[in-house]
């Protein structure tokens, strides 16, 4: 772990992809980072397909897909979420890690719905 509480090499690999996607893209500027973005939209939807195979909700295909397929698919989500943040500033590390704890304090510091209730 380092300073900011991630793996080492989560930044690093972070900035590798990002690095090989922009080499390889096929729009720069403003439309390379919405698409960027947009991929996020992709990503879920790749989740979703995996919880209904997962599920087996689809009467039509059954089961096609394992629980494991959907926690590489969360994976996948993160990934790409961190590479657009990635995109749109250098400093991706710094803002996640600050907004990590914003979200982290205000969510701990905040009883319980139940326990305000006296549950």
């Amino acid at each position: 772990m380092n300073e900011h509480g991630t793996p080492a090499d989560l930044w690093d690999s972070i900035g590798r992809l990002h690095a090989w996607l922009d080499t390889h893209r096929a729009h720069g500027g403003a439309d390379g980072l919405l698409l960027r973005v947009l991929k996020l939209s992709e990503e879920v939807g790749e989740v979703a397909q995996a919880v209904i195979g997962a599920t087996g909700q689809n009467p039509r295909k059954g089961t096609t897909h394992s629980w494991e397929d959907v926690q590489a698919e969360l994976c996948d989500v993160v990934i790409t979420a961190l590479v657009a943040l990635r995109t749109m500033t250098p400093d991706a590390r710094e803002v996640f890690t600050a907004h990590l704890e914003r979200v982290t304090t205000r969510s701990l510091s905040t009883p319980d719905a139940g326990d305000a209730q006296g549950s």
